[in-house]
């Protein structure tokens, strides 16, 4: 599908074929936290993932490669999903890489002299409704609460283009994102971990800004989901809202446990 097309709704007659003849046992499947498979919540800390889609990820990570690919730190991650995917990505796609524990390093040593630069660029940023988020390799600096929010982000971006080494400006849901420049982003990630697993396909669902690095992606075995539907977006497909991502993962793992059966049944042939 040429990018920048308007976005298919997945669940319609053009969209289901779409699915069932891109899933099968070569498929790595990935997927955003907040807003994706956990509803979003005022107070990130309090974010549940639904039991069903809790469940269904369980078993979909028993049959087949599962990566969560997530804004949080990976310890932060952990703690909401409750069980161990295969490949568990914090920070964007910054942390968790294997082979990549070395520069991690750097980004944690980048992340300290920015918050330094940040207490004298922002000293008083809780007053303006600012929180700053240290997440170790990367750091957000968070704007829902504040009174004028426009206001808040017009400053948050300028202090941002003060910073030194430059850091790369990553938007979000009412957060600005402050990510080393040599960091990996998440389609880079993506395409590292199906590298790494030896899948040719990747089907990735998230509902972000931060997400359309997965689905900007010029590679015909990505297939890319947004959540929401109304959002401009790079991605091919989209769902109406987070509520049905417990309808995507029993369709995907009917559509994968079909797959599977068919396989088997073909070696007897």
């Amino acid at each position: 599908m040429t990018k920048g097309n308007p976005m298919i709704y997945l669940f319609s007659d053009a969209g289901r074929p779409a699915l069932r003849n891109f899933l099968d046992d070569s498929t790595l499947f990935a997927f955003d936290l907040d807003g994706t498979l956990a509803p979003i919540v005022a107070d990130p800390a309090r974010i549940v993932i639904p039991k069903e889609i809790w469940e269904q990820l369980i078993y979909l990570n028993r049959i087949a490669p599962v990566a969560i690919i997530t804004g949080r730190a990976r310890a932060d991650a952990q703690k909401h999903l409750g069980f161990k995917p295969r490949f568990l990505l914090g920070n964007h796609g910054a942390e968790g890489l294997p082979g990549r524990e070395k520069q991690e390093e750097e980004f944690c040593r980048y992340c300290r002299e920015w918050l330094d630069q940040l207490e004298e660029l922002i000293p008083r940023a809780s007053e303006s409704g600012i929180v700053v988020e240290d997440k170790g390799k990367t750091i957000s600096l968070h704007y829902r609460c504040a009174s004028d929010r426009d206001a808040a982000v017009e400053r948050i971006i300028e202090v941002i283009g003060k910073l030194n080494p430059v850091p790369r400006r990553v938007p979000g849901k009412y957060v600005e994102n402050i990510v080393p420049n040599d960091a990996p982003h998440k389609g880079e990630a993506l395409l590292q971990i199906m590298g790494h697993t030896g899948c040719s396909k990747a089907l990735f669902v998230g509902d972000d800004a931060t997400d359309e690095d997965v689905f900007g992606l010029e590679d015909d075995h990505v297939l890319g989901v947004r959540v929401g539907c109304e959002t401009s977006s790079l991605a091919d497909y989209c769902l109406a809202d987070q509520k049905e991502i417990a309808g995507l993962l029993s369709s995907i793992i009917c559509l994968y446990d079909r797959s599977l059966q068919d396989k088997t049944e073909s070696l007897f042939l």
